[in-house]
């Protein structure tokens, strides 16, 4: 077989076999695929990938580049005009070697992913397990409506409950018999008996769950292991409950802080980036967490 081609196959494998784990809803992985362009040309894509996040189709079409040597600018900008044809079409572009840093800074404008598959060299772990989480909180606000206004000319509540049953992809609830139901308002201000505003529906929503978005990846080979997480948090106090914790050390990167800890009998980093709140934990060495800290911001 053709080592182009068998590189090609090597990397549908690997997409596949996120398929076969369950990681992603994947409707296909398919190799060797042509894809038009709204020029009306048509573009062979090597690995091309349909996968679903919260019932939202994604499309993303994989380059793979079988060379001894890293790819250069001039690959990434193809591949660029070839994404920019397409229609809201995802980018991944697979190597062995690496990448220049022109061709970096490239497809880091443009959210062109660049990953290497390859022999991992000397001195590379290599991940027996990994378990992947994701967990996104979708918030929906329900109201009481108010029985004098429920049945009028302006509104039936009764009716909204039958479209919203027949809008729902949950057959195994009702809005019929739900006391509360949800509502698009124009305005999301909370005011008293005298008109005045007392609070927002956000800042509520902010005090009761500040979490909104969590992901995890678990990485195990042997007795070792560690875990990277990320949280998105709806405001900035939560950064106050991390700091306040004991810590052993600070480690500093430019002007991002790394607070360091150990807890039964694991080491943790924890920093925080915006709304952002990241921690890597497992048995690993304070120097090993710097080596991967040191890792991050080298990008």
């Amino acid at each position: 077989m053709n080592p182009n081609i068998e590189y090609e196959k090597f990397t549908q494998e690997i997409y596949q076999e996120l398929v076969n784990a369950d990681v992603l809803k994947t409707t296909m992985v398919q190799h060797n695929v042509k894809l038009k362009g709204r020029s009306g040309q048509e573009h062979q894509i090597d690995v091309y990938w349909e996968y679903e996040i919260a019932g939202t189709k994604q499309k993303v079409a994989i380059e793979c580049k079988n060379y001894n040597k890293t790819v250069g600018i001039a690959k990434v900008r193809d591949f660029y005009g070839v994404l920019h044809d397409l229609n809201n079409v995802a980018g991944i572009m697979v190597t062995k070697v690496g990448y220049q840093k022109g061709a970096k800074e490239y497809a880091s404008e443009y959210g062109i992913s660049l990953k290497e598959l390859r022999n991992p060299n000397p001195g590379e772990a290599i991940i027996g397990e990994v378990e992947l989480n994701f967990h996104i909180a979708v918030r929906r606000c329900v109201f009481l409506v108010n029985e004098n206004y429920s049945e009028t000319e302006k509104f039936s509540i009764s009716k909204y409950k039958q479209f919203l049953d027949w809008m729902s992809l949950n057959n195994e609830s009702s809005w019929a018999s739900a006391t509360h139901v949800p509502l698009e308002l124009v305005d999301r201000k909370i005011i008293n008996s005298k008109g005045i505003t007392i609070t927002t529906l956000e800042k509520i929503e902010k005090d009761v769950t500040p979490i909104q978005e969590t992901y995890s990846a678990r990485y195990v080979k042997g007795d070792l292991f560690f875990r990277i997480r990320v949280q998105n948090y709806l405001d900035d106090d939560f950064q106050k409950i991390e700091t306040s914790q004991e810590y052993s050390e600070i480690y500093s990167v430019g002007n991002q802080d790394y607070y360091i800890f150990h807890n039964n009998k694991q080491n943790q980093a924890v920093w925080v980036r915006g709304t952002y709140e990241c921690i890597i934990s497992g048995n690993l060495s304070i120097d090993e967490i710097k080596l991967m800290i040191d890792s991050i911001e080298k990008g």
